[in-house]
């Protein structure tokens, strides 16, 4: 029998971001009996971090300033990936793979797959010194990663394109655990009666973070076109930061004149309740990789409308709608197809959606992955 492989995940923070949570849902179905985890976390602490320790997985918060490098960071890390003679480093977005890739180098040339989870360098959505660490990347990808790995096909060929080495890049697309979600008829009452809201209004939801990236201004814009069509249809919103004290969103919501039929939620640990009590799911966003929100909301039986950004249409099929992003007309013509389907249709549309995710995406599938590389990785360096 083969020995437990010590490895180090080491990622940038330990927020619920996008990447975290995949790490975070790995380490989930992870087992110990084969692997010996680790995880790093640079710079603050985060919600995950009791979550993960909880998993009986060591958690080391270096807390590193923000877009600050600090050299005794550095050596930190590499010191302890020598004592802990881990065997394989598993790194998530750009500041995690320079410093991971650099430390692993330090540490005894430990093999490193580095972990790709954006889609653009764009000015706008990136900051300077991040957009300057991924460039850094690029030049240095032929010589500190064994493996780049991007969680969506999109960020493959834009990252080949930035220039990263082609040779070393492949797919492995964020997995969902369709036990956890999964339909619970039983939440559509119960969502809807907590909330206020009619048993039979139709709802509508977009479960994202405030941010300009996840574009809830074109969302609000899109739902003022769809309550002219359907005034019965209501919202759902939950989120870091989608409350009623965030001024912003409820200035737009305000000026919509849709304050009743929009409920704002926070950050929620029940997504699966929320999800099914859904009539559809929304992603409005600029700019994605492979979307969590999307894919947990089909897991969960819910038919999505979607902007066409990075692999959103491809994790999708045709179990939804697609439209461009930052065009409210499309995004309320779409939603108002989806509801205005016969509740039996856009059921069966639901059931193909999270049959897709069983099938294409499921989190074992994800995993399985991940193991093997990180099998062959260890085996690689003898």
């Amino acid at each position: 029998m083969e020995s437990r492989l010590r490895i180090a995940h080491i990622i940038t923070t330990l927020g619920r971001g996008g990447a975290e949570l995949m790490l975070y849902r790995l380490l989930t179905h992870s087992d110990p009996a084969t692997f010996d985890s680790v995880v790093f976390g640079l710079a603050r602490e985060g919600e995950l971090v009791p979550q993960i320790e909880a998993l009986g997985v060591p958690t080391l918060v270096l807390g590193m300033a923000s877009g600050v490098p600090d050299p005794r960071c550095l050596w930190r890390v590499a010191r302890e990936l020598r004592r802990r003679r881990v065997q394989v480093v598993q790194t998530w977005m750009y500041h995690s793979d320079l410093l991971g890739g650099l430390a692993a180098r330090m540490a005894g040339r430990i093999p490193v797959a580095w972990g790709i989870h954006h889609t653009t360098w764009d000015r706008e959505t990136m900051k300077p010194a991040t957009r300057a660490c991924a460039r850094l990347c690029a030049r240095l990808s032929r010589a500190l990663p064994s493996a780049i790995v991007c969680c969506s096909h999109l960020s493959q060929e834009l990252h080949i394109r930035y220039g990263y080495d082609a040779g070393r890049c492949r797919v492995i697309p964020n997995g969902f655990d369709t036990e956890v979600f999964r339909p619970l008829p039983e939440a559509r009452a119960e969502v809807r009666r907590e909330h206020g809201l009619p048993p039979g209004a139709p709802l509508v939801g977009l479960i994202a973070r405030f941010d300009s990236t996840k574009d809830h201004g074109t969302f609000v814009a899109a739902a003022e076109r769809l309550h002219r069509a359907l005034p019965e249809a209501c919202f759902l919103l939950c989120g870091r930061q989608i409350q009623w004290d965030n001024e912003t969103l409820a200035g737009w919501i305000d000026a919509a004149g849709l304050r009743p039929w929009f409920r704002l939620g926070g950050l929620r640990d029940d997504l699966p309740r929320i999800y099914s009590a859904l009539d559809v799911n929304c992603s409005s966003s600029r700019t994605e990789a492979m979307p969590l929100a999307v894919g947990e909301a089909m897991a969960c039986g819910v038919p999505c409308v979607v902007t066409d950004v990075g692999d959103s249409a491809r994790l999708l099929g045709d179990t939804g709608r697609v439209v461009p992003a930052g065009d409210a007309d499309a995004l309320a013509g779409a939603l108002r197809e989806v509801l205005s389907l016969p509740p039996a249709v856009r059921g069966a549309l639901g059931e193909s959606a999270r049959q897709r995710i069983q099938e294409h995406y499921s989190l074992a599938s994800t995993m399985a992955q991940y193991s093997a590389l990180w099998r062959d990785l260890a085996r690689s360096r003898g």
